[in-house]
């Protein structure tokens, strides 16, 4: 990861998100410019690349399709520019996600989205979906942050989620770190390249979430 001395501008996909706003809003106080835009040309002309989202996969996807944004978001992505999927974000830049129905995803990460089981470690039912803080752990005691978006990111940091399906990766190597609910391992941030994954909203995780935010934008 090279750190970039001046600020970017951070390009957020407008497809009709409804966190859009509040995404953008989190870069204020780390001083850095943001434009939220549908156009192809923004996208892949981007430097760094936000896909944010709440909501149902396939209804997202299908918001994507509209637009003519997945190949613009594929070709980005292709330059291997810095590039973060928030939340629903992430689990569109897997290959499917099993929400009402199987749906295409944009396929950047190998793999999956499936339903978080709906019984904990103790096979006792707990409340889908999974709501609230929760801490980030490596996914592997040989996996480390540095120089990723969650350099000097705390162990056991705590960040905010709300979601009912979770990331199931192809490739174990894509997977940074994880949390857990109920005992139910969350695969919270996924990583290949300069393309990474939050399930959990740093928008709304106080000083972490602005931190790995502020990664992100430094990263080339």
């Amino acid at each position: 990861m090279r750190v970039l001395n001046s600020k970017p501008t951070v390009t957020i996909i407008d497809y009709g998100a409804s966190n859009l706003i509040s995404v953008a809003r989190a870069f204020e106080p780390l001083g850095i410019q943001t434009q939220m835009s549908d156009s192809p040309y923004d996208i892949t002309h981007a430097t760094h690349l936000v896909l944010p989202g709440v909501g149902a996969f396939g209804k997202a996807m299908e918001a994507l399709i509209k637009r003519k944004l997945v190949e613009p978001i594929i070709e980005y992505c292709l330059k291997k520019r810095p590039f973060i999927g928030i939340c629903l974000g992430m689990q569109m830049m897997l290959e499917y996600g099993r929400e009402f129905g199987d749906h295409k995803g944009l396929g950047l990460i190998a793999g999956e989205v499936a339903p978080i089981p709906r019984t904990g470690e103790d096979r006792k039912p707990h409340k889908i979906p999974n709501v609230g803080w929760r801490s980030l752990v490596p996914h592997s005691a040989n996996r480390v942050w540095d120089n990723t978006i969650l350099h000097e990111i705390t162990l056991k940091s705590a960040v905010y989620f709300t979601h009912s399906f979770r990331v199931i990766v192809g490739k174990e190597s894509d997977r940074l770190a994880d949390s857990f609910y109920n005992g139910i391992d969350i695969c919270s941030v996924i990583k290949s390249g300069n393309m990474y994954g939050c399930q959990f909203h740093p928008e709304k995780s106080g000083p972490v979430g602005l931190k790995i935010l502020r990664n992100f934008c430094y990263i080339e």
